[in-house]
């Protein structure tokens, strides 16, 4: 995506990106970039065959944003971080906001970006409020309920829930789950606000370097922070 390039283009030094898949971002070359995902190269080849296996990254770091967060990463250990399309399919979002500043450097660079459901197949899911948020992360939620994934398949396969019984309801709930469908849902201005008010409950002190709103690239909002 061209609009990613110019916030690419200021990162410098050691960074990680989670949840690449075959997808990588295009860092600069004088970049050193580790990967961390929920599976390994082998399971995402094995998940997605439809996909051309040579395009998976090798995963440096195995990490479940679910279960574990960032837990396994020490503070202040690398320059810049990168999440891309990841935080709508998590269970706690306002957690791995948190985390991803933890990591990071001061100076260092948080990459965000998620998917705009005015362009995906969300589009007729409403956004979910911070207050829904702020909620899972005060409970300190470690898995996405089937609450999330039936208003997953009311908004994007509703034939599913007029046509299925109580048994094949059940299966095409742990589908959607084995997939990790996306739990949450924005547009480019809740995305921002979600961001924003992250930002100043955590008392973060970060300002945002670049943005791309889907109004412009139509598919997401995208942003760069640089902690302070």
């Amino acid at each position: 995506m061209q609009h990613r390039l110019q916030g690419y283009a200021i990162l410098q030094g050691r960074g990680l990106e989670i949840g690449a898949l075959h997808q990588p971002a295009l860092v600069p070359e004088t970049c050193e970039i580790l990967y961390c995902d929920a599976i390994s190269k082998e399971e995402a080849i094995q998940y997605f065959p439809e996909v051309d296996s040579s395009l998976f990254v090798n995963v440096d770091y195995i990490c479940d944003l679910d279960k574990d967060g960032l837990s396994r990463f020490d503070n202040n250990q690398f320059d810049f971080v990168i999440l891309n399309h990841v935080i709508e399919h998590v269970a706690n979002p306002v957690k791995v906001i948190q985390g991803l500043f933890r990591v990071v450097k001061m100076g260092g660079l948080v990459v965000i970006s998620a998917p705009d459901k005015r362009y995906t197949c969300d589009v007729k899911r409403k956004n979910t409020s911070f207050e829904h948020l702020w909620n899972e992360y005060k409970l300190d939620i470690t898995e996405v309920t089937d609450e999330h994934y039936l208003d997953f398949l009311k908004g994007v396969h509703p034939e599913i829930l007029t046509n299925s019984s109580d048994g094949e309801l059940s299966h095409h709930i742990e589908h959607v789950r084995r997939r990790r469908e996306h739990a949450h849902v924005w547009d480019s201005s809740t995305f921002k606000s979600f961001l924003d008010e992250c930002i100043a409950r955590f008392s973060i002190s970060a300002e945002r370097m670049y943005e791309s709103r889907a109004e412009d690239n139509l598919t997401e909002y995208f942003s760069v922070w640089k902690t302070s």
